[in-house]
């Protein structure tokens, strides 16, 4: 197990963290199997995407325009109940076979960090299944 620290900077924003986690995957010699990334909140979330020019932005708005807009009821903050329910929409953990010691994602695909409450520091968890 390991783990990565990623400061956010904005209230909205996604980081790609694809060449932090190859990085790591290079430590451990071309080993098979699968990674588990799992972010360690509940505002901030971990999926993948295609990162065209823009595309960031479009993922950020969309998720807040399906936001309805209702009077949530989160006894500590209510106005960040929507980044509650977006982070456990999309999910705090993602798993990626490894093939030749590299994520064995798609041509398009990034691994990226959704911010939705920063900007802050967020703490990750890197696990690895070796099949070998």
């Amino acid at each position: 197990m390991h783990t990565i620290f990623i400061n956010t900077q904005k209230k909205d924003e996604i980081i790609d963290i694809t060449d932090t986690i190859e990085e790591f995957l290079q430590l451990k010699n071309s080993m098979q199997g699968a990674c588990l990334i799992f972010v360690k909140h509940t505002t901030c979330c971990i999926t993948t995407a295609d990162l065209d020019p823009g595309t960031d932005r479009d993922f950020l708005e969309f998720l807040r325009t399906i936001t309805p807009d209702i009077q949530f009821r989160h006894p500590h903050d209510p106005s960040h109940a929507p980044d509650h329910i977006l982070a456990s929409i999309i999910g705090t953990s993602i798993t990626i076979p490894i093939k030749n010691g590299k994520l064995d994602l798609g041509i398009w695909q990034r691994v990226i960090l959704v911010e939705l409450d920063g900007p802050r520091k967020r703490e990750l968890t890197i696990s690895l299944i070796n099949i070998t």
